[in-house]
């Protein structure tokens, strides 16, 4: 068995024509025109304290990645509708600014202090994950060239838009230009395709309350297997994300980035050359 179906085992993946939450047969769709050949599915976990928010400085501590490839996209029309993981990557990071958890942090995303003590810094996972980029037939080893087109899909954009710019900074390095600056983001495309078929609301929460749907609730709108894993685990949310993009891969969904990185945003406490301004940190200690 290849790591895709293994993957797709495990997950609970449908297979093509059925559903195996509710047993029974379901509407065969035609695939659509794929622009991209490869997605790379990432859900990082950060440092946090509890009463903080975003604006808080990060640190990422998992850099998880599911690579997705189309298993039967046709070459002269690039027409495909079959999305399985063929592999993946997960480090953790070691965090340089605040190095100690919290005890919210652990708890929050299963991640001891261990975890983080033995890893990598930001920039030596970043090169590690260059070389399974490399491996996996992404990128050119000595130009870093592109050598098919691919894109990163997270849950929402605050993996890349927010975590891995914080990160940079903090780390004093520019965002490698391997990372495109346009991702997907399955919640934008999830709401398409569920408020299309149940403009209520049903199977997603999509009041005003609850705009953006979270995982769990991307799933239940796709009529999938409840979420498999540990919630705040970065490979699983990143898994789980994967099963949600091969759901709308075989619903005909086009896949493509439909949210950008800004290179250049900035929050108060970013002061020069990576420094952090501590007084600028809502409910520092």
């Amino acid at each position: 068995m290849n790591l895709g179906n293994l993957l797709a085992s495990k997950l609970h993946i449908s297979s093509p024509g059925h559903d195996v939450t509710l047993g029974k047969t379901i509407t065969e769709f035609r695939g659509s025109k794929q622009t991209y050949d490869a997605l790379l599915v990432i859900d990082v976990e950060a440092t946090c304290q509890a009463g903080t928010d975003f604006a808080w400085p990060n640190e990422i501590i998992e850099w998880p990645v599911c690579l997705m490839r189309w298993m039967d996209k046709d070459g002269p029309s690039g027409v495909a509708k079959d999305l399985r993981i063929v592999d993946e990557f997960r480090a953790f990071v070691k965090p340089t600014w605040r190095p100690v958890l919290s005890k919210f942090c652990t708890e929050l995303t299963g991640i001891e202090q261990a975890d983080v003590d033995s890893a990598p810094t930001f920039p030596e996972v970043l090169a590690s994950f260059r070389g399974f980029l490399v491996k996996n037939g992404l990128l050119d080893a000595e130009t870093d060239e592109r050598l098919c087109r691919f894109c990163f899909s997270s849950d929402g954009p605050w993996d890349l838009r927010d975590f891995l710019v914080k990160q940079c900074f903090i780390s004093k390095i520019d965002i490698p230009p391997w990372i495109p600056i346009d991702f997907l983001d399955t919640r934008i495309v999830v709401q398409g395709h569920v408020r299309k078929d149940f403009p209520d609301g049903s199977r997603v929460h999509l009041n005003k309350r609850a705009r953006s749907p979270s995982i769990v609730a991307q799933l239940r709108g796709l009529g999938l297997e409840p979420f498999a894993g540990r919630q705040h685990c970065g490979i699983d949310d990143a898994r789980n994300v994967a099963r949600i993009l091969a759901e709308l891969g075989r619903r005909g969904a086009k896949l493509q980035p439909n949210s950008s990185i800004d290179h250049k945003r900035r929050w108060p406490w970013m002061g020069k050359k990576g420094l952090i301004l501590e007084e600028y940190i809502a409910g520092a200690p």
